[in-house]
């Protein structure tokens, strides 16, 4: 089959591997129909997650039909057309019984890395390093899908794809960030990152009945986006002091919650920010957690920060008095997306909103490589690639 494959720090080729086959009695093998290209892809493509190794198949956004299906799957039929987690779950250990899906204790392999790193793994995601389990990802024209019956959610027939795509990640992992801030009515949310999740949280936090949402970004093409949306925006280049405004803004109180929806890539004007990607470039940081220091500086007192943005490794010249000091909440981690994307399919079919709202390219797969290249680099107002198989 062909398939999107990591080559090194900014190099995806497609090549023809080996077809997935079943190796446990609960597995499925999907025929993919439609993938996408995601933020947290780009970490990969850009180097910063380690234990990728040259020829890991990309993608962690995907849906297709089942074309074949284990002795012990009972849900999932042959012929059934699902979408698929980004997170892969057991669910049989005590954190899937809790719907901690993101926590899994049972399906990565390689579990020993992330308990040397983190302490504790978390599940194995798609696509997404050694690290994570080494699973082959959606980018391809067939996948694996470990645990069927409880990593996937069956599509309503006549839905087309891309209303439903998305909830493989991008749009549960916005709806339970905003979730995670708490949101009572009448409170405003300020969303850093105006990309795929910012979207989605910013419209989860008016589903959620945020009175009022800011959105943070300086790609004009996004912060458009977010504006249809009934979003604030604001455009941090033009800013003369970005916490100052975010200030007088919330009249001298600080926004009740902020979303980090950047990351470990953020990028800024200030001199931290600088500072940030020099000690990367260097290999002297992991991470350049520059948004997180102004959502945890611009937050209210008693406030929420949620961080739906990926975090690799250490971060440096975080203002940990402040968030003491603020009494601020901190939630955050992966999306337990098998939790969310049935209810959220539900909104989808009321139509209270259509997902595919964020897509901006429709490609075929061996125009992937490309496409990685203009989406890293913001060209041509890339905000969401899409890959159709067919």
């Amino acid at each position: 089959m062909k398939a999107l494959c990591w080559q090194g720090k900014h190099s995806i080729s497609m090549k023809t591997v080996n077809d997935p086959r079943l190796l446990n009695p609960h597995d499925a093998v999907i025929k993919v129909t439609t993938a996408a290209i995601c933020g947290s892809d780009l970490h990969l493509y850009d180097g910063y997650i380690p234990t990728m190794k040259k020829g890991d198949i990309m993608g962690h956004e995907t849906m297709g039909e089942v074309v074949e299906i284990g002795p012990a799957v009972r849900k999932t039929k042959v012929g059934d057309r699902i979408v698929i987690p980004f997170d892969i779950a057991c669910g049989s250990c005590q954190h899937c019984h809790d719907e901690e899906y993101s926590l899994c204790d049972n399906t990565n392999p390689n579990a020993v890395m992330a308990d040397k790193l983190y302490g504790h793994s978390g599940s194995a995601l798609f696509g997404y390093s050694h690290l994570y389990g080494g699973y082959a990802g959606g980018q391809a024209e067939y996948i694996r899908v470990p645990f069927v019956d409880t990593n996937s959610l069956l599509v309503p027939s006549g839905v087309p794809d891309e209303k439903v795509l998305f909830l493989s990640d991008i749009f549960p992992t916005g709806y339970m960030a905003a979730e995670n801030c708490g949101i009572k009515r009448g409170d405003t949310v300020a969303v850093w990152g105006a990309g795929p999740v910012g979207q989605m949280a910013i419209r989860s936090a008016f589903l959620l009945g945020a009175e009022r949402v800011i959105a943070i970004d300086h790609y004009p093409g996004r912060l458009a986006m977010a504006e249809k949306s009934g979003a604030q925006v604001i455009n941090y280049e033009n800013s003369d002091s970005l916490l100052d405004e975010l200030s007088y803004l919330t009249g001298g109180r600080g926004p009740d919650a902020c979303i980090d929806a950047v990351g470990l890539e953020a990028h800024g004007d200030t001199f931290m920010a600088q500072v940030d990607r020099v000690k990367a470039a260097v290999g002297m940081a992991t991470d350049r957690p520059n948004v997180l220091r102004q959502a945890i500086q611009a937050c209210k007192k008693g406030g929420t920060v949620s961080i739906p943005g990926v975090y690799g490794g250490f971060l440096d010249k975080i203002p940990f008095g402040a968030a003491f000091g603020k009494g601020l909440t901190f939630k955050m981690g992966q999306t337990h997306t098998q939790r969310y994307m049935k209810p959220l399919l539900e909104r989808i079919l009321a139509e209270e909103i259509d997902p595919a709202f964020v897509i901006t390219h429709r490609i075929r797969l061996e125009e992937g490589p490309d496409a990685y290249k203009m989406f890293n680099e913001k060209k041509d107002e890339c905000i969401k690639v899409i890959i159709r198989m067919h």
